[in-house]
């Protein structure tokens, strides 16, 4: 079954508590975190993350944009994240194997994020390792860009990895995702979609992600 994975950048935090409330019937709550390093924004941080695990027994999947992220993996595991994910491009090789050394030992599910520019084979070493990984449809950083359909390619690279190494690994997409482009990311082999507007952006959230699920 497809995963919907709805987006809290997109909704409204003067009333955060309802917002998560109105999209329970959602799988995982996504968590984009942005330090104005690695990607050219500012977003939410674990104080913000403390506050939401307290609201929501939903599954907090925590997508950090941030430099060097083993510096704060295990914050945010503590914090109540359930899925950590980082970007394999914001550090060197033995410290993203530490960072999801440290995820692990947390008891905690870890994930590695591609740039656009990354290739699938840049997962190879970790994959092993891995619960998800997740595909950028967009260039991190700002929300409402538009959907780039040259990552299906990429997306279906990485689940014939997962396959024919016969692992057990989420591969999420997220940038641009909407009932138009969600049926496209789930052929092409993707299993979790993170979507924003296209389900905050609605009245009837529930109908929303009962669409994108398909």
């Amino acid at each position: 079954m497809t995963k919907i994975a709805p987006s809290i950048l997109s909704a409204d935090f003067a009333v955060l508590g309802s917002e998560i409330a109105s999209i329970c019937s959602a799988d995982y709550l996504h968590f984009d975190v942005m330090d104005g390093v690695f990607v050219p924004n500012l977003s939410i941080g674990i104080p913000v993350l403390e506050s939401v695990r307290k609201v929501t027994d939903m599954t907090l999947d925590v997508h950090l944009m941030i430099d060097r992220p083993v510096r704060y993996v295990k914050r945010f595991a503590d914090a109540g994240a359930d899925i950590v994910v980082f970007h394999l491009e914001a550090d060197e090789p033995q410290n993203t194997l530490e960072a999801i050394r440290i995820v692990k030992e947390c008891g905690k599910k870890v994930g590695l994020a591609l740039k656009p520019k990354t290739p699938a084979s840049a997962l190879i070493p970790y994959l092993s390792r891995l619960d998800m990984a997740l595909v950028m449809t967009v260039e991190p950083g700002f929300g409402g860009q538009v959907f780039m359909e040259n990552q299906m390619e990429k997306v279906t690279a990485v689940r014939k990895m997962i396959t024919d190494a016969g692992l057990v690994c989420d591969v999420e997409v997220d940038g641009g995702i909407n009932r138009k482009t969600a049926p496209v990311c789930v052929k092409a082999g993707a299993n979790v979609l993170a979507a924003g507007s296209s389900v905050f952006g609605e009245k009837d959230r529930a109908a929303a992600i009962r669409e994108l699920r398909g």
